[in-house]
């Protein structure tokens, strides 16, 4: 059973997930139907950036993945030549 201080973590993380889901949703397929002169724009980056900004997480991700498997298989290759 998860600690009180585990529920918590978990709790905060899946409240700032839903905030920033409801945040990119309503930019990316609510926004545009929206008169880009109604002050709700003001709220929200230009739309070039609702592709620029996950394009750029997903190739951070992918960069931390690869180090990651990087790092697993000369570890490996090391522990091995060391026997």
């Amino acid at each position: 059973m998860a600690s009180g201080t585990d529920q918590a973590v978990g709790l905060g993380l899946v409240a700032v997930s839903l905030v920033i889901f409801t945040y990119y949703t309503t930019w990316v397929i609510l926004l545009p139907f929206i008169d880009s002169q109604h002050v709700i724009h003001k709220y929200f980056l230009p739309r070039a950036y609702a592709v620029a900004i996950p394009l750029a997480a997903g190739l951070l991700l992918l960069l931390f993945v690869g180090v990651f498997i990087t790092c697993v298989m000369l570890k490996n290759q090391v522990t091995k030549k060391a026997r």
